[in-house]
């Protein structure tokens, strides 16, 4: 189908348009099938990206001759580990 932004954005409008007052239950039922659909997919494509987050942190670094593995200051809270 589409990248994961476009799936992402697809999903948020679902849930839009299923809160509108005038949209009927059938309508709705439909969007949240394919809300369903969208967000099991994307699920599966977000274990698989971890999968590969996880090999690549594992992985000793071979360009710096070290077998460290590398610091994540990115996600910890004022650079200290969570």
């Amino acid at each position: 189908m589409k990248n994961f932004e476009e799936k992402l954005a697809r999903l948020e409008q679902l849930g839009n348009d299923i809160k509108k007052s005038d949209v009927t239950l059938e309508t709705a039922l439909k969007y949240f099938e394919e809300g369903i659909t969208l967000a099991r997919g994307m699920e599966k494509e977000l274990d698989k990206i971890e999968g590969k987050i996880q090999i690549l942190m594992n992985q000793p670094d071979i360009h710096a001759g070290t077998a460290e593995k590398p610091e994540l200051d990115l996600f910890s809270a004022a650079g200290t580990e969570i």
